[in-house]
């Protein structure tokens, strides 16, 4: 009897907020068809996979291609491109959006708050292709702008695109260049949502902006920080493929090298569907187990957490 009151209630609530729900049903199905029913064809990560067999008939080898995956002699050179490159967008990319949501909170000038949010906005709207277009033609030995710069204040030209050096700290800054004042957005409307009699008082208290930022600003923002920082950290072993692989070259492939354009190679070029699932499977595993981990550890330590 609870149990049919309480369905009963549950469907008043669902014909009461239809509109609600048809608005979320494009996500969710969405999400359903690209994400949770793809996942039937993980099985065969565990299969030597043969289009004529299909999912079903191909022969089961268990944990074959896992093993020859570990087994490979650049595994570990994969896996460190993979971490170092995030974790150097991470100490790099993460903090500037907000320091740069900070500048741009504190600026009285409405007009100016409006450019400067235009002008840093703007990159991110332009295509991975793209992008990565102008970033090598930039950084052109010869004809870039950058060695240009460099050839005039009587600096030694850098072969950016080829020196594997290079790549990691080009792929990171390229990255802040384009995406830094779009991530300015979340962390502008969290400071927003700052309660205004906290600012008011610390005016009356004598606080100077440094101060106001420090011990209200930051604060306000900090549930905000965590959460998108425990997001970061569940994608640590996954980069941005596309640009890494537009950027890529026989040259820098030392350093550019990572989980997913081994995947790409090896999978979308050569045809090893079994093997390549493998390698994706073991790489969304792990990033599973990271922000299992990461968010365990921050609702212990403090009261934001994902779940």
């Amino acid at each position: 009897m609870n149990r049919e009151n309480s369905l009963d209630k549950k469907m008043r609530r669902v014909s009461e907020f239809y509109q609600l729900y048809l608005m979320i049903f494009p996500a969710l199905a969405y999400i359903i068809i690209f994400h949770y029913v793809p996942m039937y064809g993980l099985q065969i990560a565990f299969k030597d996979f043969r289009n004529t067999l299909g999912f079903m008939g191909s022969p089961w080898v268990g944990l074959k291609h896992f093993e020859r995956f570990f087994d490979l002699p650049t595994f570990w050179n994969l896996i460190s491109n993979t971490v170092l490159l995030n974790l150097y967008e991470l100490a790099v990319g993460f903090p500037i959006p907000i320091i740069l949501a900070l500048l741009i909170n504190e600026a009285k000038n409405k007009m100016f708050r409006k450019s400067v949010q235009m002008i840093t906005y703007a990159p991110h709207f332009i295509s991975v292709v793209v992008m990565s277009g102008m970033i090598i033609l930039f950084l052109n030995e010869e004809r870039g702008m950058v060695n240009h710069l460099i050839d005039i204040v009587g600096g030694l030209k850098i072969n950016f695109m080829s020196d594997p050096g290079w790549f990691k700290t080009v792929y990171v800054f390229s990255g802040v260049w384009q995406n830094a004042g779009w991530g300015t957005i979340i962390y502008l409307a969290a400071l927003a949502g700052i309660d205004p009699q906290l600012i008011e008082a610390s005016k009356i208290d004598g606080a100077n902006r440094l101060q106001k930022i420090w011990h209200i600003d930051l604060p306000g923002i900090a549930p905000t920080i965590l959460i998108l920082l425990i997001l970061v950290m569940g994608n640590m072993f996954s980069s941005g493929f596309e640009k890494i692989l537009l950027l890529q070259n026989q040259l820098n492939i030392r350093a550019s090298d990572v989980i997913s354009t081994y995947v790409y190679r090896l999978g979308v070029l050569d045809g090893q569907f079994s093997y390549t699932t493998a390698i994706g499977l073991f790489n969304a595993v792990l990033n599973f187990l990271l922000l299992i981990l990461v968010n365990a550890y921050a609702k212990r330590r403090t009261e934001t957490s994902l779940w």
